[in-house]
């Protein structure tokens, strides 16, 4: 009975979580500069409510991946479901106060952002547990499907934008988050018992214990925090990068899509690509192009040449998507899995913290270009810090392959 149920493919179902995901994604953080501008705020007041809610969400992050990891926790489905509904409640709220009230137009806004980050590992984990689980599941190719509709979804929106108005960001958050909620509903997972551990195990709970027992892991995550700042800066800012070098709306809403387009070689081939090379490899090389893409938007003197740079994201942020999901599955120990998850999703939301606090008032004072200036040497800092520091995973590992 167990075989045949693990013999059909969970990957279309998986991918349209990871499809409806990442269409929030641009939504809510793609467009929040453009949204938040329109509603009255000033670069370095909006860079404060993504590093707020940054900051919330890097402290829940672990307590929550915590209590997912717990055997007597719901599971990490229901988790989401949860969060996602909340979403949509949000979302309503947002569209409801939009240019009506302007401090609870911000904090409904950076709640939307707390929990799109808080949600992250978590769908991630979903994935990864189906496969621990013994599922057929691809999660390259559902997290390529996901950049598909991230870039048909970004393009399109911002065309509806340039012709309707901000006001069309919180609905399009709404219809998303219904429909992300429908696809979770009629994706089959269920809670597995995890096997019991000895307690000197169970004490990884404790963050000290935890980074104790993973002392390589935790430098790799200042890395990540490093090369994410110089991320953040480029996806929170898109719409002061394209105006500064003579673009608007529909050329940030075709910047997005094509930056999506371009990773889905990595992410729909990772799984080939893990069998010629260990993926640790792969997420030290992609520390590399994340130098390389920052620095090339520093350079570019243009909309096109700027379009030409968007390459880089095909082994920068695209591998690092997917491969730092497989390096932590991998270097993990089964009752660490979800926790090792949130803890590199939480590099994101800490580089989401320092990016959007000196970027937006680094615009401000000094202009697009320090900003990128400033990007770059993160980036370059990071690289060298994941090349050295990650290490190769276990060899019995059902992903480190």
């Amino acid at each position: 009975m167990n075989s045949a149920k693990n013999a059909k493919s969970l990957t279309p179902g998986y991918s349209f979580i990871q499809g409806f995901f990442w269409m929030n994604f641009a939504a809510i953080m793609g467009f929040s500069s453009l949204y938040l501008l329109d509603c009255g705020y000033s670069n370095t007041q909006i860079g404060m409510i993504i590093a707020v809610a940054g900051i919330i969400s890097a402290v829940m992050q672990p307590v929550i991946a915590s209590y997912a990891d717990r055997p007597s926790s719901i599971s990490v489905k229901k988790i989401i479901l949860i969060l996602s509904a909340v979403q949509v409640i949000l979302g309503v709220l947002v569209l409801l106060t939009y240019q009506k009230a302007f401090v609870l137009t911000g904090l409904f806004y950076g709640c939307l952002i707390t929990l799109l980050q808080l949600l992250t590992p978590l769908v991630n984990s979903l994935g990864m547990e189906s496969i621990n689980q013994g599922k057929k599941l691809n999660f390259g190719a559902a997290r390529g499907m996901g950049s598909v509709a991230y870039a048909v979804f970004a393009y399109v929106l911002g065309i509806i934008i340039a012709k309707t108005g901000a006001r069309f960001v919180p609905v399009s958050i709404i219809v998303i988050y219904s429909a992300l909620l429908v696809s979770l509903l009629l994706f089959p997972f269920e809670k597995e018992a995890k096997k019991s551990v000895k307690s000197s195990r169970k004490q990884s709970a404790n963050p000290f214990a935890f980074f104790l027992r993973y002392k390589r892991f935790s430098v790799v995550l200042v890395g990540c925090v490093l090369v994410y700042i110089s991320h953040i800066l480029l996806n929170s800012f898109t719409f002061q990068i394209v105006e500064s070098k003579g673009g608007g709306s529909e050329e940030m809403g075709f910047v997005m899509a094509l930056g999506a387009l371009v990773e889905l070689p990595t992410l729909f081939c990772f799984t080939f690509m893990m069998k010629k090379i260990r993926c640790d490899i792969w997420f030290r090389i992609s520390g590399i192009f994340f130098m390389l893409k920052t620095l090339g938007t520093l350079l570019a003197p243009n909309i096109p040449v700027f379009y030409a740079v968007q390459i880089f994201q095909m082994l920068g942020w695209a591998l690092i998507t997917v491969s730092s999901v497989y390096y932590v599955n991998s270097i993990m120990d089964e009752q660490d899995a979800i926790k090792g998850q949130a803890y590199m999703t939480m590099t994101y939301t800490l580089g989401s913290v320092i990016g959007a606090l000196l970027g937006g008032a680094l615009i401000d004072i000094a202009g697009v270009n320090m900003m990128l200036t400033f990007g770059t040497a993160a980036a370059a800092v990071g690289m060298v810090i994941m090349l050295v520091a990650a290490e190769k995973g276990r060899t019995d590992s059902p992903v480190s392959r």
